[in-house]
């Protein structure tokens, strides 16, 4: 016997191996039948998984932000499941759960398959016969992703439901049929792998609930977000425009868009200076050696904008910078510092760019030109000299003194790479 501590700290017996799913039944069919995934001893785990040790579980059903996940990828192999049905020689490459939903990346479309109410079942293979399957079934992005596990060693999971198998991790939920509404909301190209060298696909999103009030609910609130696109306030209050020669990621600022970043850029900076903060202006591009100093050029160079061959190393190669800090570095390397000089706290009002595709783009001033309020703060701590990122923050009231009130004003925290401010 093995005893599994449940919620509030209750503990219960059970056999040996029994399975997520039975201590679900045990605790009732109403949380049976809403249960989604369950969490052993911390981590996220399918309902099939058998238990083997004393351990603490617990169960979590579509409120939960692990339960969603599973259930809207589930409902992305429906999804492809009703698409291989219809289109018998479509390929599949990956379908996750994302924030708001789910996608799939395949050649075409699709139609509903949830009344059927098949029971999803786990099994596993050895990689090689894993690859061998995946071939027999012509396809080849599967193919690709499986022999990139075959080298662990470790059996490879997949998926089951009705005629249709899929190579996944999962995990899933026990039965297709608690999925009650589903609504595919756009339709648009991806690269496989986001390569554009790759092959490009189509991309289906979607999104499901396990009730039809759920999803009208939740189309709702898009229809009002829609109201609220600051790519469509900005055009209409005349802050900006974009154009198809000039590039997407581009905004051209119109008069009063520049006057918006103007009285932002002179409020930021005046706060920053009554903090203690020194403005530093740095140069937009440097030698690619500075990079190599940062990291930068080991880790992002897929993702910046390089003047030159970066693999020729007889000659000079510079690249637009894709952040500040590498520079900002210089400033206070300049000469011989003492620690009565610390903290010293850098910021700059910068333009930033980098070379990422354009659904990878969230905001109007994103890559490949962003403008962004980047801060570093050089201190001193147990005798050590280090360098610390976002070193404040400004509540989203303070944002709204000294400015005017319309547009308002929203923040985007970055983690790497300081604060982008965006209009809306």
């Amino acid at each position: 016997m093995i005893k599994v501590e449940l919620k509030d700290g209750f503990i219960k017996e059970f056999d040996e191996n029994v399975s997520v799913a039975d201590v679900a039944k045990s605790l009732g069919g109403g949380l049976y039948k809403s249960a989604c995934v369950a969490r052993v001893d911390g981590e996220v785990c399918d309902l099939r998984t058998e238990l083997t040790k004393d351990c603490k579980v617990e169960i979590l059903t579509f409120d939960s932000k692990e339960g969603k996940n599973a259930f809207w990828h589930t409902t992305s192999h429906i999804l492809a499941q009703a698409v291989k049905r219809l289109f018998p020689n479509a390929k599949f490459a990956i379908g996750p759960a994302i924030d708001s939903g789910f996608y799939y990346d395949f050649d075409v479309e699709m139609k509903k398959i949830v009344k059927e109410g098949f029971d999803v079942e786990r099994f596993y293979l050895q990689p090689d016969e894993a690859v061998k399957m995946l071939e027999e079934m012509n396809e080849p992005y599967k193919v690709e992703l499986c022999k990139e596990h075959t080298d662990k060693g470790e059996p490879i999971s997949f998926y089951k439901q009705g005629e249709f198998t899929d190579l996944c991790a999962g995990p899933h939920l026990m039965n297709v049929g608690v999925i009650k509404a589903v609504k595919l909301t756009a339709c648009t190209g991806a690269y496989w792998r986001g390569d554009s060298k790759n092959n490009q696909l189509c991309r289906v999103y979607g999104v499901s609930f396990p009730k039809a009030s759920m999803l009208e609910e939740h189309l709702k609130m898009l229809e009002e977000a829609k109201l609220r696109d600051h790519n469509k306030i900005g055009r209409e209050l005349e802050y900006f425009t974009t154009v198809d020669y000039v590039g997407q990621g581009l905004p051209v600022l119109l008069p009063k868009g520049a006057r918006v970043i103007q009285l932002l850029q002179r409020w930021v900076e005046d706060t920053e200076q009554a903090r203690g903060c020194q403005l530093t202006k740095t140069p937009l591009f440097a030698k690619r050696e500075l990079y190599k100093i940062s990291g930068h050029w080991d880790h992002y160079l897929d993702g910046m904008f390089v003047l030159g061959d970066p693999n020729d190393e007889t000659k000079e190669c510079f690249a637009l910078r894709p952040m500040t800090c590498p520079f900002q570095y210089q400033v206070f390397l300049n000469k011989q510092r003492s620690y009565r000089e610390l903290p010293m706290r850098l910021t700059e009002t910068s333009t930033l760019f980098r070379n990422e595709a354009s659904f990878q783009r969230d905001i109007i001033f994103s890559v490949p030109i962003s403008l962004k309020k980047n801060s570093r703060a050089v201190w001193n701590s147990q005798n050590t000299a280090l360098i610390q990122s976002d070193f404040w923050k400004i509540a989203r009231s303070d944002f709204h003194s000294g400015i005017p009130k319309t547009p308002t004003i929203n923040m985007k925290a970055r983690r790497n790479n300081g604060n982008t401010l965006r209009v809306s």
